[in-house]
Parts: C-alpha cells; sequence; structure tokens
C-alpha cells in the first residue's frame, strides 16, 4: 500500500492473496465471485507441535485465551446460581494438533471442534486450581488478560472459602464477573 499498489488490480489481487492465508484462511463468497483467478497461498497445518514451552504459552493466552466466570441458573442453589470457572484457547481448524499438544501440556480439559475452530477448555475446578492456575502464577499473562486473570483468582479464592455458596458471595461473583472481558471498562 505505501507503494500505491493496491491502487491496481494485481496488488488488489496481491492483497486479497495474502488475507487469504491470515486469521481464519478463508474468503467471503464476495471475494471469491471478485477474485475467481487468485493465486490462494495455503497456510500449512500444524503436524506435529513441539514441546510446549510456558512461557511462550502464558504469551499465547495473553492473545488467544481467556478466563471467563459463569454464573448459570441452577433451582436450589443460592440465588438460584451455580458459579462455573472456564479457561479457553480458540484456535483455527489447521491448528488441532496444537490444540491437543497443550491439553497434553496441561493433562486436563478436552478439545472440540466449534465451527472452524478448535477450542481447548478446562472447567474442572480442581484442574482450574492444581493446573491453570500455577503455570499462570508463574509465568503471568500479559495486557488485559493478566487484569481477567487477577479477577479470575478472586473467584477461585470465594469459591475455595465457599463464598459462592451464600448470597452475598455470589453477589460479589456477579459484580466481579461483570467486570471482566468485554465488560471491562478500562
Amino acid at each position: 500500500m505505501g507503494r500505491k499498489e493496491h491502487l491496481s488490480l494485481e496488488g488488489l489481487q496481491k492483497i486479497v492473496a495474502l488475507k487469504s492465508t491470515l486469521s481464519t484462511g478463508f474468503l467471503s463468497e464476495e471475494l471469491k465471485v471478485a477474485f475467481p483467478n487468485l493465486n490462494i497461498v495455503e497456510r500449512p497445518h500444524v503436524v506435529e507441535a513441539k514441546v510446549i514451552d510456558p512461557s511462550w504459552l502464558a504469551g499465547f493466552t495473553s492473545g488467544e485465551g481467556s478466563f471467563m466466570v459463569r454464573t448459570l441458573n441452577s433451582p436450589g442453589r443460592v440465588m438460584n446460581t451455580r458459579v462455573q470457572l472456564e479457561y479457553n484457547l480458540t484456535q483455527h481448524s489447521r491448528d488441532e494438533q496444537l490444540m491437543r499438544k497443550i491439553a497434553e501440556f496441561f493433562g486436563c480439559g478436552s478439545v472440540y471442534l466449534n465451527r472452524n475452530t478448535y477450542v481447548y477448555r478446562v472447567l474442572g475446578f480442581t484442574d482450574i486450581v492444581e493446573k491453570i492456575l500455577p503455570l499462570f502464577q508463574q509465568y503471568p499473562v500479559l495486557g488485559v488478560k493478566s487484569q481477567d486473570f487477577k479477577d479470575f483468582m478472586k473467584v477461585v479464592e470465594l469459591m475455595k472459602s465457599k463464598k459462592h455458596l451464600t448470597q452475598e458471595g455470589v453477589e460479589q461473583i456477579k459484580e466481579i464477573k461483570a467486570g471482566m472481558n468485554r465488560g471491562r471498562s478500562e
């Protein structure tokens, strides 16, 4: 674009071909119709992921992971609410082996296909407390995810002390949850 190549058909085709290799790797139907003779560059599938490095995983989680708190409708519980924690990572379907290698690294959780992405998800409270949290306490996530992790930890502590089984505790958890992830105002 700096050389103004995007102003020619050939330059625009190069840009669209590059777009096909980024993120999802798919082009919209409109782009496929508009550029029928495009030379699409295939991104390789990860065939054999190497051993996972904890520092790399912390950085990967900073960009691609989530620490979530769910408050689920559960009649018969305090305020009809059940609290569930979740750690997850999401990647394009071509990175299935990477996601499976991460699951193997942690020794917990599950990997499943959701449309054209693979999701690695850990829901078990014991797995989160004993396997997920220690890694990110030793190898911290960065950026806004670090704030989500701190809030996640607050909820873990409330749950460890069984406060999620009290009305006051559930209200605290809902307040913390409201300020996490997309609800964060900073």
